[in-house]
């Protein structure tokens, strides 16, 4: 496993939402990290067939441009009635027909008119997981991947305006609201939030884990942070969290 030993990277992605989310996660961690938009970088095409693949593509392209290692996230909700999908096409069931962009709404109501279709209204029958996969690139085109899934149920109408994608809909199991109903701090289910959200407790092994989080992404950054930042990552490069004096105290 490499680790990371400088404190500048790119997030490799375009996706607002995204961006916010990752920088919410490695602020702790006291890195420097600029998105590809903002290193002007164009988006490239997507065209794996896993997670994996998708993510690679676009830490590659990032990393081999700008010459720092760069964090790509490709995620995405698998719905088990559909047989995984949206999955890795999740984003691309958002995009609108005339190429203008996306509309999560729209994608959505895709998937709850796909669960329609086929009589899946139960919520207990309506089950699935966002998954996340993180990929750490650096310009040489080695790579580090590290996986977070979710599980949860499908609500109908959407709930919640926080967040963003398909949040509105994703009940984790555990809790009786969406992500689009949690804070920040709910959703990530950090070390340092008390993985609770509106009152209602996480039932143990189901929904946040202290020492994983909550998300799809947190949990998968949780192990890009063992893996390559700490401990062993943080002494070796001399990074250290923002506000705290060693990993070591965690």
């Amino acid at each position: 496993m490499r680790l990371l030993q400088t404190r500048e990277i790119v997030v490799a992605t375009h996706n607002e939402g995204k961006v916010k989310e990752i920088n919410h996660l490695i602020e702790p961690f006291g890195l420097i990290a600029r998105s590809a938009k903002e290193h002007g970088l164009s988006e490239p095409i997507e065209d794996g067939d896993t997670f994996e693949k998708n993510a690679y593509t676009k830490a590659y392209a990032a990393a081999s441009v700008t010459g720092l290692p760069a964090l790509s996230d490709d995620s995405g909700l698998c719905v088990d009635a559909l047989k995984g999908d949206p999955g890795v096409y999740t984003a691309d069931w958002a995009e609108k027909a005339d190429g203008s962009g996306r509309d999560f709404d729209m994608a959505m109501q895709k998937v709850e008119d796909a669960l329609q279709k086929i009589g899946v209204t139960e919520f207990d029958k309506r089950t699935g997981r966002f998954v996340a996969v993180l990929c750490l690139c650096w310009p040489d085109g080695h790579a580090e991947y590290f996986r977070g899934e979710v599980e949860g149920n499908l609500v109908w109408p959407q709930r919640g305006e926080k967040g963003f994608g398909y949040d509105p809909v994703f009940q984790p199991q555990g809790y009786d609201v969406t992500f689009a109903q949690m804070t920040a701090e709910e959703k990530h289910g950090t070390p340092t939030s008390s993985n609770k959200a509106s009152g209602q407790a996480a039932k143990s092994g189901q929904a946040g884990r202290p020492d994983l989080g909550l998300s799809h992404r947190s949990r998968a950054f949780a192990k890009l942070t063992a893996e390559c930042l700490e401990p062993s990552g943080l002494k070796s490069s001399g990074l250290k969290p923002s506000g705290s004096n060693s990993m070591e105290a965690n």
